[in-house]
């Protein structure tokens, strides 16, 4: 698991380098990507970004498919709490 002092967010290993990342609910990403995810939320977590650091989420962000603006946007509205076990699948007896 990834955590960060500076962010509630979280990366959660699924397996292999598979990981999910809190604030990118039904996305898996490798390791490296992970990462990514994990920067840009401790960038943007206690302030808006100055230019420069939007010049450096512009780049992080591609890496993951999206544009800075949409990776801010998504950090500070998704709160999927990866840190619970989710829901067992039922048995179909």
């Amino acid at each position: 698991m990834m955590t960060s002092d500076l962010t509630s967010h979280i990366a959660r290993c699924v397996g292999g380098d598979r990981w999910v990342v809190s604030w990118l609910p039904g996305r898996t990403l490798t390791g490296q990507q992970a990462v990514t995810a994990m920067t840009i939320a401790s960038t943007v977590t206690e302030h808006l970004p100055t230019d420069v650091e939007w010049a450096l989420l512009d780049g992080l962000a591609l890496e993951l498919g999206l544009t800075a603006r949409e990776a801010v946007g998504m950090v500070t509205t998704e709160k999927h709490d990866l840190r619970r076990p989710g829901p067992r699948p039922r048995s179909l007896e």
